[in-house]
């Protein structure tokens, strides 16, 4: 099709299904968009739904297939691709989600998204070279409380009010039927595919304090302070077999 009208007239009435054909819009031959252009219309939000579905496969379940068709509907409108690369799509969709008034009963909804986004991102982010297993053993055991760590790109933290991880499993991964608790969520990437784990209590305040680049002492006080249980020895083992560590320093 030969175009005449702005991107900006153009990109809205292929987003909006209720808005006119633009006028001056015209095929190679002169001709008036007419159906052609209703077609290329609905193709593409059909493409960008599916974008969405496939990238927040939990949250199309929680809602069903129509709520999750009308929800995607709204935010394609309001947030067209920024890029053209399809699996970056739909990053401001766990706060859209969270703005939507009809949906505030859903409490759950935007952290679920968010979960979904960061083992997204957890999959595309660049490899890393983790530490020797036995790295920590080697530290003196003086020092291990002034030791920091530097994460691989593509570890995340989601710490919720919700049962996030449970939520994700019964509905994606055959999991148990959630129990209303709040759940600390920590994304590894072993090998080639995301891994999300529930953390124990305690646990998601050590690694927020680590990942703001404090010390392993000062982690730990965090995780205890939080939780009296907490085990500081499984989170440990959990991040070296995680391959989530990829640097030690000892701060002086």
């Amino acid at each position: 099709m030969t175009a005449t009208v702005s991107q900006t007239t153009f990109r809205t009435a292929i987003l909006n299904g209720q808005s006119d054909r633009p006028l001056g819009l015209t095929d190679a031959q002169g001709r008036a968009a007419g159906r052609r252009f209703d077609v290329y219309r609905n193709n593409v939000a059909v493409s960008l739904t599916e974008a969405l579905e496939t990238g927040f496969p939990a949250i199309a379940k929680l809602l069903g297939a129509e709520n999750f068709k009308a929800i995607a509907g709204m935010f394609l409108r309001q947030y067209p691709p920024s890029s053209p690369l399809m699996m970056h799509y739909g990053a401001e969709f766990p706060d859209f989600l969270q703005g939507i008034k009809q949906l505030s009963h859903l409490g759950y909804l935007p952290d679920v998204a968010r979960l979904e986004l960061a083992l997204r991102r957890a999959y595309h982010a660049a490899d890393a070279s983790p530490i020797a297993a036995d790295a920590l053993a080697a530290i003196p055991p003086m020092e291990l409380g002034a030791v920091a760590f530097e994460f691989a790109p593509a570890v995340a933290l989601l710490r919720s009010q919700w049962p996030v991880h449970a939520l994700w499993a019964f509905n994606l991964a055959d999991g148990p039927k959630p129990q209303a608790v709040a759940q600390d969520v920590l994304i590894l990437r072993p090998e080639f595919d995301p891994e999300p784990h529930a953390l124990a209590p305690g646990s998601g305040a050590c690694v927020d304090t680590l990942m703001h680049g404090a010390t392993l002492g000062d982690a730990a006080a965090q995780g205890t302070a939080a939780a009296d249980d907490f085990d500081l020895s499984a989170l440990l083992a959990l991040l070296l077999n995680g391959q989530a560590i990829t640097k030690i320093t000892i701060k002086t």
